[in-house]
Order: structure tokens, then sequence, then C-alpha cells
């Protein structure tokens, strides 16, 4: 959102980021747009969903704006209804398949309320764009809607690559279920260097029960969350990253993780999942170790492999300093300032 909220207001047009305030939530690290942060009781589950879109709701209702983006399902209620109530344009930004996301698929009840909002308020939204063009295809084939695809990429920056890298393996964004940390974690008892794991989520706590049931406190290290310059310094120096989700779900299945282009643009080879949308940007020059594995033994035979074959890391880091001229914000946001000169070509 920080790429997009940049760009559009670099753009010409007056953006205002609107979510829910983080606990201890310190000053906000923005220069250029602004925010909003509206403060909920109730941290998580229905009562969360249910008093944030109440409250965006009421909030959104007495704005001034020409258009209104929602982002993802739990925020589409309010921004179509007051969309509705003000004759504002509304716009939809699916990062996700959002109801096959994990969390929600392994809740049958939970997803079928979250799908019946889906099938009536996607079609909706005739204006729309998402991560990739798989996730495009589904939902013109279920709702009529065509949507722009604007892939999430890093903004290109000098000199943040590094081919000389330092003896540690990385995993950096959410610690979330669905991530392979009960596969990734054992297999590094296989691995002779250390696995560093920078962020948090909702399978952080067990993920410190499998470093503890595999001995391996000395070895796998939970390094917290870092501002985004410092984590790019950090991948920059990584020998190797690590993109991994389950088969569990078209979500997963479809996805395109911010984190497979981070490594791409640091210049780290990396370890990631065959699904769809990985193979597809693999084929024209490899940036990964492309594999679908729920054996640790498996996963830590290729990692050693790809640390070994030296003549084949050197050559999909060469891959990334090219690809990374390619794959890059500059790119995707003139998409995206298209998109919006379309539906406001005043600038607002």
């Amino acid at each position: 959102m920080q790429r997009i909220c940049t760009s559009l207001e670099n753009g010409g047009y007056d953006v205002l980021l609107v979510g829910v305030k983080p606990e201890n939530a310190g000053p906000p690290d923005i220069t250029v747009y602004s925010l909003k942060r509206i403060p909920v009781f109730f941290k998580k589950g229905k009562l969360f969903y249910l008093e944030y879109n109440l409250k965006l709701f009421w909030w959104l209702l007495f704005q001034r704006a020409d258009c209104l983006c929602a982002i993802d399902l739990d925020t589409i209620i309010p921004v179509y209804w007051v969309s509705r109530i003000r004759n504002f344009i509304r716009v939809y930004d699916a990062h996700e398949l959002f109801c096959e996301m994990k969390e929600v698929v392994t809740r049958p009840f939970i997803q079928r309320i979250w799908k019946s909002i889906e099938r009536f308020y996607v079609p909706r939204f005739s204006l729309g764009y998402t991560v990739n063009q798989p996730i495009a295809d589904i939902f013109r084939r279920d709702y009529g809607v065509q949507y722009e695809v604007i892939r999430n990429v890093p903004v290109l920056r000098e000199a943040q690559d590094s081919t000389e890298k330092e003896p540690f393996l990385l995993y950096q964004g959410a610690v979330n279920e669905g991530r392979l940390f009960e596969v990734l974690i054992p297999a590094m008892q296989f691995v002779d260097r250390p696995l560093w794991i920078y962020g948090d989520g909702n399978f952080l706590d067990k993920t410190r029960e499998l470093i503890s049931r595999y001995g391996l406190e000395g070895k796998v290290l939970l390094k917290g969350k870092l501002l985004p310059g410092e984590l790019r310094t950090v991948t920059s120096r990584a020998s190797l990253g690590f993109t991994l989700f389950e088969n569990n779900g078209l979500s997963n299945y479809l996805s395109l993780a911010n984190r497979f282009f981070d490594y791409v643009h640091a210049a780290t080879p990396q370890i990631c999942v065959d699904f769809p949308v990985y193979k597809d940007l693999n084929k024209e020059a490899p940036v990964a170790v492309l594999l679908y594995t729920t054996d640790p033994a498996v996963l830590a035979e290729h990692i050693n492999k790809a640390l070994a074959d030296r003549a084949g890391y050197q050559k999909m880091q060469e891959n990334c300093m090219k690809l990374r001229l390619e794959w890059n914000w500059g790119r995707e946001q003139e998409l995206l300032l298209a998109f919006y000169k379309k539906i406001l070509p005043t600038g607002g």
C-alpha cells in the first residue's frame, strides 16, 4: 500500500490511506500521502471485523472524496455502501483470493460467510485490479469483472543488490499459517547454516515450539520485525531465501508473494514453491529452485544442492540482476496511474 499510495500522490492525486490503529503504534513512516488510523477495542475475530466495518462506514460517510478503494474483502462492505450513498467512484484492490486463504478455508462456516460477501459485492465493483493474471481470470469467470493486473513488486534501487553473501539463510515476511514452517524448521537439522526469520504473525508461537522441539534454538533465530530499509540490507546479505506455501487452497496456489521479488532485487537466490505463477516467472531466466514438498529431508537436500552448485548459484544471481530491471515498481506504477487516469482523468 505504501508504493500504491506514494505513486498516486506523486501522480497528482490527494491520497488518504485508512486502516486500523495498531496497539502501541508509533508515528507513521510516511512522507507523501496522508494516513488515518481507526482505533478498535476488539483485536481479532468476528467482533473485530464488525467493529471496524461499522467505524469505517461511519467515518467514510462524512468524508469528501472522488473515489473510494476497498482493499480486499474485509473493507469491501463499508466502501460499497458509502460509495452508493455518496455517489463516489468505487474500486476493488484484490491482493489475494481472500476466501481461499488457509485460515478461511479450514473454517467452513466462516468461508461460507466470506464467500457470500464476495459473490454479492465483487460483481458490483466493475473497476478493480489484482496481483496476477490467474486471479484476474477467476474474477472474470466467476463474477464477470475485467480487472487489471498490477504486480506488487519492489522499487528499483541502485546498489541494493550484492553478489557477496554471508553464511545465513533468510525467511522474511509474515510468520503465518500455511508458510510450511512445519517443513522448513525440521529441515534445518540437515543444513549447515543458520536460518534467520524476520517478521511476525499468527504462527509465531508454534514456530517457537518447532524450534524447541527440534533443538534448533541456536540455529533458527527469530529476529522480529525490521523497518523496510533495514530488511532490504539483511536480504542483500543472505545466502538463500524462502518463498514457501502449503498447497491448501487457491489463495496460496495462485499467490505472488512480495518476498519473491524482494529476493530477486537483492540478488539472493531462493527456494520457492513450484506453483503456477512462480513457475511462469522462473521460465525465462531461473532465479529460484522450484519445488513443493512436505518432507524436511527433501527440502534440506535442495537447500544444500543450491548452495553447493556454485555455477548454478551464480547464474541465478545474474538472472536476478537482469530481471530486477524488468520486475520493478517503476513499470507497474505506469499501469496503476493509467488505470486511475481513465476514471479520474483530471487527477481528482
